[in-house]
């Protein structure tokens, strides 16, 4: 239940973030934009880790050096939603990442990439995918 919990705040928050970094980059631009988020982010995070962490950085030396990509991958994120969020509008381009997610996830658990657990792909899953896509299609319909 708290993993559902925590999977609803966040698709709340990316919505908003996203909404709120497009109007911010209309003021101040798309790269520009993308730094202030992630310095401001930066900074909570600090903090929040000051307070709250229970981890060590001193172990950031052990882990596999392709994850410390996940940072740039946040630059190339928070561009492309502001960018596709201002030429397609919010629920479409949101609709489009969570496809986008959904396939990409799909994939990863599928495969057992990156050290996550292998789970069977059976199918229910391209079906839930293709219904997904539908959705999409009957959302974008103009009446």
């Amino acid at each position: 239940m708290l993993g559902i919990l925590y999977s609803v705040l966040a698709g709340i928050f990316v919505s908003l973030q996203s909404v709120f970094n497009t109007r911010l980059s209309d003021k101040i631009g798309l790269f520009e934009t993308t730094t202030v988020v992630h310095a401001v982010g930066f900074g909570v995070a600090l903090i929040t880790m000051f307070i709250w962490g229970n981890g060590s950085l001193k172990r950031v030396s052990e882990v596999n050096k392709l994850y410390l990509l996940g940072g740039a991958f946040g630059v190339i994120i928070v561009y492309s939603v502001m960018r596709g969020m201002s030429l397609l509008g919010t629920a479409y381009s949101i609709e489009i990442q969570l496809v986008a997610q959904l396939i990409v996830a799909t994939i990863i658990d599928t495969f057992g990439l990156f050290g996550v657990p292998q789970i069977k792909f059976d199918v229910t899953k391209p079906l839930g995918i293709l219904l997904m896509i539908a959705g999409i299609i009957v959302f974008k319909l103009k009446g």
